[in-house]
């Protein structure tokens, strides 16, 4: 159904997170990966792909890549005023080291 919505309007950050969030649980990290870039790529502005990409690349292993992506994840959550978002990252941030 998702991957419908998103036929019809490839926009769809929310359909397109849920898309994501959906691969991941699945264990198909590299698509999740490939929905949140998108995300990331056609809506900066959407905090929740950095944050859960950043869960991703660490569950992968990927560190600095984890890191570099909730850097910019702070950045997204400080242009939005999402200060909850950048509590979470944060604290994200600080147990990576």
């Amino acid at each position: 159904m998702l991957r419908e919505i998103l036929a019809a309007n490839p926009a769809d950050a929310f359909a397109r997170y849920g898309l994501a969030m959906a691969l991941a649980g699945e264990g198909k990290t590299d698509a999740a990966l490939d929905e949140y870039n998108e995300i990331i790529e056609r809506t900066p502005d959407y905090v929740p792909a950095y944050q859960m990409s950043a869960q991703v690349l660490v569950k992968l292993g990927r560190i600095d890549d984890a890191k570099a992506r909730i850097a910019a994840g702070l950045e997204a959550a400080e242009r939005t005023g999402n200060a909850h978002a950048a509590s979470e990252m944060t604290g994200m941030l600080d147990e990576l080291g």
